[in-house]
């Protein structure tokens, strides 16, 4: 009895031990991507992810960072979401060679564990503005104060991460480990879970973040990364959020009402350009545009008015290729060196809107000085006969067809020779003819002279 006990004692064992490796093995933690600018869609990816992790009970979010920045208020948005989650947000800047700048930064230093890859780099928070200038006094103190406050949570060097913002200072992976910016570096994420978990004995040795008060995370040994992605409609108007998407736009936007201009019955150009340019600014938000580079894009717009209008032989529109590459390569502030549209994109688009004004909107202008070839309009001038009495409107017989017609001046009996003065839409608009006998003959003489 005592030998069956014992045996029975030692099967339960086992059972558990591998019921327990089991469980460890159904774990997931779900990898959400924060790449690119960060914008309200971004904020609610992130919000969202967060949110199913904390109902499925996961035991962590990790979440891969590279991005140039973005807007301030989607940043805040995100870090709020990491502050208030009770599931812990491993915050990552992977792979290598990606960064997290400026609002990333902010990101990485709200997370309660916060890692980067070898070859990373972290920092250049400074808050810039529309025309690319560091903004006002009180929004840089206001950012300094926020990154403090972030740092301070999670026992990180807050002097060290105030200088990102107040001097743009940034960081390599070893450096913002050595200076206590983050608390951890791993080549891979696998890595990084088996270490926050302290999985076959591992540990982390850190005196900032969650893990230097709690050691590791429960959950997270043998745990399956899987990817959490984006809706449909956070990923389609995320994509938009591009400098060089944005500058198409942008002047496909101006050519657009450029091209109305010359024909203003053309409303489909009209509503192309206006939707251009409304996507085109709405990205432009979460950019650090340069208000000199938007003016110069808008100068050029109006030099290729200019040249078709003047007929200028090409000379303005030469100057407008010129001054739109020069709005496009000043178009975003040159400290956030992922913001820019590229030279190619700039040279295709200048030389392409100068090909179009010298060739498409010239024909197009001359088409429009040029008789008209077909419709009503022809009928001016030409003669008819009264089919009932005009008074002052009836029908009239002309060019074989029968019209509905108004006189000018007072009624008309039937059978009167009309003329055509006008159209007023589907009715003409007529006058007598001149009675027969009025016009002087061809070839007629003048009193008194030779036979």
């Amino acid at each position: 009895m005592v030998l069956a006990a014992l045996w029975l004692s030692v099967a339960l064992l086992v059972a558990g031990v591998m019921s327990g490796r089991a469980a460890a093995s159904t774990a997931t933690v779900p990898s959400l991507t924060l790449t690119g600018v960060v914008d309200p869609f971004m904020a609610s990816y992130v919000q969202r992810g967060i949110d199913e992790a904390t109902a499925n009970h996961d035991p962590a979010v990790l979440m891969l960072i590279d991005t140039p920045g973005g807007l301030d208020s989607s940043m805040r948005e995100i870090t709020k979401a990491i502050l208030a989650s009770t599931t812990p947000v491993i915050c990552y800047t992977s792979p290598q060679g990606a960064r997290a700048a400026s609002a990333g930064m902010f990101v990485m230093e709200s997370c309660p564990v916060a890692a980067m890859a070898p070859g990373t780099n972290i920092g250049a928070a400074h808050p810039v503005g529309v025309q690319g200038a560091i903004e006002m006094e009180k929004v840089t103190n206001d950012a300094a104060a926020y990154m403090r406050s972030l740092a301070e949570k999670w026992g990180r060097n807050a002097d060290l991460a105030e200088k990102a913002v107040r001097d743009a200072t940034s960081w390599s992976a070893e450096g913002a480990l050595g200076g206590h910016l983050v608390d951890v570096m791993e080549p891979n994420a696998t890595a990084l879970l088996n270490a926050a978990g302290a999985c076959s004995g591992a540990s982390v040795q850190t005196t900032t973040g969650l893990l230097a008060t709690r050691g590791s995370l429960p959950g997270l040994c043998g745990a399956t990364i899987a990817p959490f992605g984006m809706s449909v409609t956070e990923s389609l108007f995320h994509a938009f959020a591009d400098p060089n998407v944005a500058f198409l736009l942008v002047n496909i936007g101006f050519l657009a009402l450029i091209v109305w201009i010359f024909h203003p019955g053309l409303h489909v150009s009209l509503a192309i350009g206006i939707v251009a340019l409304i996507l085109g600014f709405a990205i432009l938000e979460t950019l650090p545009v340069r208000l000199v580079g938007f003016a110069l894009l808008l100068v050029a717009a109006v030099l290729f008015v200019l040249d078709v209008k003047a007929r200028a032989h090409g000379v303005l529109t030469a100057g407008g290729i010129a001054v739109l590459i020069l709005g496009g390569l000043l178009l975003f502030n040159p400290s956030v060196p992922t913001a820019h549209v590229s030279l190619w994109l700039i040279i295709l688009v200048g030389v392409s809107m100068g090909l179009i004004t010298a060739f498409a909107l010239r024909a197009l202008l001359s088409a429009k000085d040029e008789p008209a070839h077909s419709g009503m309009e022809l009928l001016i001038g030409a003669p008819g006969t009264v089919s009932s009495t005009l008074s002052p409107r009836g029908t009239v017989r002309a060019r074989a067809e029968t019209w509905t017609a108004e006189s000018v001046g007072g009624p008309i009996p039937a059978g009167t020779p009309v003329r055509i003065v006008g159209v007023k839409g589907v009715r003409l608009i007529v006058e007598p003819a001149e009675p027969p006998g009025t016009e002087a003959p061809v070839g007629a003489h003048s009193e008194g002279s030779d036979r």
